[in-house]
């Protein structure tokens, strides 16, 4: 769940924690205080009395600085923090019961307790099966770990890592190739391991801002964009569904092997591995830069079978990075824009008519799915209740065994040739609402994420889409979109995208322009084509009540000129914002949008909305 829809949730004490934080942040100059401030002017009552979506706005301009305050915190090394965060990270952990979280974090202290024994059991057996030099790496990490620790206690000083001593241990528990699950294994053997207080952990959590808790509901929220900088904490580069989707297109024997190398029992099913593999927190980019390879593989080789895994098993083509480290950051940057982006790759209504289907042709796959998210409701099969989750159609089917999907698609009358999920994402596809989910991604020409998301298109003809797609988003707002008189009206030189007529030859002209680039910054240009059309229809006796331009976002020097342009009447609207606005019409009293409301320079989506709701 996003952070803003977790915030409207709250009541102000239950965001208190949080917010104290940001405004420690806040009082320190942050690299972003400038964009900070400007938010904070139309507040005279600092950070507290800001709206919700401007809160979101100032986390993510303070995320550096928050996330150094949770790394601040692992410096108390008894906190447990490692284990709480890799609870709460966790898919499907995003929204837990008091009771529940209760229930997981006892469950992990177990499991953790057991695996020390079996750790410590195989340091003194000869016979077992960790290696000499797994071994020998083992006990260069507990040698070093203790000596840091217990250091303080012989020198008359509380026991503590220090800041110094933690960066040494962490660089060399990279160096020696251990995964995060190893490196927990043997600090909690030299650190004494003991169930807190729930209410205390929960309090604990609050207290440093990774959590919120609703008293009310009993309820425990970890915002999406929080358990993204989590997740860079305890350095797992991508999401578990993303790491399972690429472990699933590795031969048997190369996961036989990463489990090897980690100390995973060897008699688990390749399911079962894959599971513990990610559990381990064993490095994406270490996975991806050495583990998955033969032996001896050269550096060419190596990017060959990544680009294959990537064009052939991940559909992602052109991979960028000429060398393999920047290829990995890319795949990595990828999913972390699959991740943000709110679409689900087919339509909502597709989504729940695959959930009930799925149901009806495999049963058993609602208590596969509540375990495999460790989610409490009994059914789950639920679109809006998974979307909350940050769970999506993809995510859902690739927990799926070949067996089963194969059944699905003959009991639904599915394309049996080729990728069994893409032609079960395609199944499923309502095309016209899935670009209208995508209409931000259009107007930037993200061709990456359309793919990901169930749409293929190509690049040129993505400014005409926006233009379609734009007429009827307005169209949907009661609005005349009068292709008639923008034809009898258009000449060869100027050619206007969309006309709306509010009759009494009253009338509003639309511009839609696409862009790749980060804030759109061509006012010269697009200002020369708008007077044309003005002119235009001047001259044929129409009173212009609005221009309006809608782009993916606007830089500030364009915001500018726009300001001091006097000819126009000209309003700049950016495809997110025109997207909002449509939702929030939709449940509102009105059956035509009230244009007056288009008013600002830039138009504010949050005052609309709020006007719509009365």
């Amino acid at each position: 769940m996003k952070l803003e829809k977790i915030l409207d949730k709250l009541g102000s004490i239950e965001k208190n924690s949080f917010i104290k934080i940001i405004d420690n942040i806040i009082s320190k100059s942050p690299k972003n205080a400038k964009q900070i401030d400007k938010i904070l002017s139309s507040s005279d009552k600092g950070l507290k009395s800001v709206d919700n979506q401007n809160i979101s706005k100032i986390f993510a301009l303070t995320s550096g600085e928050f996330q150094e305050h949770i790394k601040c915190e692992f410096q108390e090394i008894t906190s447990q923090l490692d284990i709480l965060i890799d609870i709460i990270i966790r898919d499907g952990n995003c929204i837990m019961k008091q009771d529940w979280f209760s229930r997981l974090y006892e469950t992990e202290i177990k499991h953790i307790k057991n695996r020390i024994k079996m750790l410590n059991a195989d340091f003194e057996n000869n016979k077992s099966e960790l290696s000499a030099s797994r071994k020998r790496d083992y006990k260069i990490y507990k040698a070093c770990l203790h000596t840091a620790y217990h250091n303080d206690i012989e020198n008359n000083r509380d026991a503590k890592i220090s800041s110094d001593e933690l960066s040494i241990i962490l660089t060399l528990s990279k160096q020696l190739g251990l995964s995060q699950e190893e490196v927990k294994l043997i600090n909690y053997s030299i650190l004494p391991i003991k169930k807190l207080d729930i209410q205390e952990v929960i309090k604990g959590l609050k207290n440093i801002g990774v959590i919120f808790y609703s008293n009310k509901e009993n309820t425990i929220y970890v915002a999406d964009e929080m358990v993204r900088m989590l997740r860079r904490v305890r350095q797992k580069e991508v999401a578990e569904k993303f790491y399972r989707r690429t472990l699933k297109l590795l031969r048997a024997p190369i996961i036989n092997q990463i489990a090897r190398d980690h100390n995973i029992d060897r008699i688990l099913s390749y399911s079962q591995k894959i599971e513990e593999i990610i559990k381990e927190g064993v490095s994406f980019t270490t996975l991806l830069s050495e583990d998955i390879y033969k032996p001896g593989s050269t550096l060419t080789e190596k990017k060959k079978t990544l680009n294959e895994l990537c064009e052939k098993g991940l559909n992602i083509q052109n991979l960028k990075g000429g060398v393999l480290e920047e290829k990995i950051s890319s795949l990595i940057e990828h999913f972390e824009n699959v991740e943000r982006d709110e679409k689900v790759g087919i339509s909502l209504d597709g989504f729940d008519k695959l959930l009930a289907e799925l149901n009806q042709s495999l049963p058993k796959l609602n208590k596969q799915i509540k375990e495999q998210f460790e989610l409490q409701d009994e059914f789950v099969l639920k679109a809006d209740f998974l979307l909350d989750y940050n769970i999506k159609p993809r995510d859902i089917l690739d927990l799926i065994v070949k067996e089963d999907l194969s059944k699905f698609i003959k009991d639904n009358g599915i394309k049996q040739r080729g990728d069994d999920i893409l032609n079960i994402l395609e199944h499923y596809k309502d095309v016209e609402n899935l670009y209208l989910e995508n209409y931000e991604n259009v107007a930037y020409r993200n061709l990456n994420l359309l793919k990901e998301n169930g749409i293929t298109v190509k690049e040129s003809e993505l400014g005409l889409k926006f233009e379609e797609l734009t007429k009827t988003i307005f169209s949907g707002l009661g609005f005349n979109v009068d292709d008639t008189l923008k034809n009898k009206l258009n000449t060869k030189k100027d050619m206007m995208d969309i006309l709306l007529n509010l009759e009494n030859n009253e009338i509003i002209i639309v511009e839609c322009k696409t862009s790749k680039e980060r804030g759109y910054n061509k006012f010269s240009s697009v200002s020369r084509q708008l007077k044309s059309y003005q002119n235009v229809a001047l001259k044929n006796d129409l009173r212009i009540v609005k221009i309006l331009l809608i782009a993916p976002e606007f830089s500030d020097d364009f915001v500018t000129d726009c300001e001091m342009d006097t000819e126009m009447n000209l309003s700049l609207m950016t495809a997110s914002t025109l997207s909002n606005i449509s939702e929030a019409f939709k449940t509102s009293k009105y059956s035509e949008f009230p244009h007056v409301l288009f008013r600002d320079i830039v138009i504010n989506e949050e005052r609309i909305i709020k006007a719509l709701s009365k």
